[in-house]
């Protein structure tokens, strides 16, 4: 069975207590910005009246960041400036904070103040204990917990000092489930949740911080796994509350999500979570991991 493109169509224009321009004046950095879950989260924050600098890695994203920058920076009026950096380096993460800064730096005063920082760019691979090797593993974790913490640090004399800043970490489920062949995957979302905990209390008087942990997401690697990872995968989606395929929504892919368990997230689903968790009423929250997976994992 031939596997479908995977997308789905939302409005971002969500309204909160606080009016739907509750980010307005705002400066957030996205990490992974290019597509999937990471452009999905732009489109939201934008909605918000958040301007946002666009972080990608390969040199093929390049024009698919400009053209989402131009297209929040045309549909919201926010601003939008890309920077090009590999967070698993060890500069990178500093590089896209100085670019930032450089951009939405006051112009009189040399103010800057960093907002809104989201930890979404992450690497995956699958091996089992005989396959695991160095390389890989570096790779994984400079990039899914180095990244992070590198980025933060570099941001750290720019955030708020009043408790508005808001910083939320993409994990996964992979980090509780126990997936088979995700030793290392697994393990870099552990450690992503556990420093989100300890950033919690770190910066108790600058920003909340908060994890969000999708389960299988409709992007670009979606429709790349194996027959033997969906067999695996098959009960967890079978047992998800909300990955039941309707076929008023799904369509033509209805029989392929019947086929394989169920349907996984949509982009747009998740960062709507995301967004939540930067407006001024997710100020009471931190330290959490937020389940975004249709209830493939549950709160503990």
């Amino acid at each position: 069975m031939s596997r479908p493109e995977h997308t789905r169509t939302y409005s971002t224009n969500l309204t909160s207590g606080s009016g739907s321009r509750a980010l307005e004046g705002r400066v957030g950095i996205i990490t992974g910005a290019s597509r999937g879950i990471g452009a999905a989260i732009a489109r939201n924050l934008a909605s918000k009246g958040c301007s946002l600098v666009l972080n990608y890695t390969s040199d093929s994203s390049e024009k698919l960041t400009q053209e989402l920058a131009e297209e929040l920076q045309s549909q919201h009026g926010v601003q939008a400036v890309i920077v090009q950096a590999n967070v698993g380096d060890e500069n990178g993460p500093k590089h896209i904070v100085e670019v930032a800064k450089n951009k939405f730096s006051h112009q009189k005063t040399g103010k800057f103040q960093l907002d809104v920082i989201i930890n979404n760019a992450g690497v995956a691979g699958n091996n089992r204990i005989e396959t695991v090797n160095c390389e890989d593993f570096a790779r994984q974790y400079n990039i899914n917990v180095r990244g992070p913490l590198l980025l933060l640090q570099a941001a750290l004399p720019y955030l708020p000092n009043d408790r508005s800043g808001r910083i939320v970490n993409l994990s996964s489920v992979s980090s509780s489930l126990g997936y088979i062949s995700q030793s290392v995957y697994g393990g870099t979302k552990a450690a992503l949740e556990a420093m989100t905990r300890t950033w919690s209390r770190e910066l108790a008087e600058r920003a909340t911080v908060n994890s969000v942990n999708p389960g299988p997401v409709a992007t670009d690697m979606y429709g790349t796994n194996d027959e033997s990872f969906i067999n695996f995968n098959r009960p967890f989606l079978q047992s998800t509350p909300l990955a039941a395929p309707r076929k008023e929504f799904e369509g033509d892919k209805t029989d392929y999500y019947v086929s394989v368990g169920g349907r996984p997230a949509y982009s747009e689903e998740v960062a709507g979570v995301v967004g939540m968790l930067c407006l001024p009423e997710a100020g009471w929250t931190t330290g959490s991991v937020i389940c975004a997976n249709g209830g493939m994992v549950f709160s503990s």
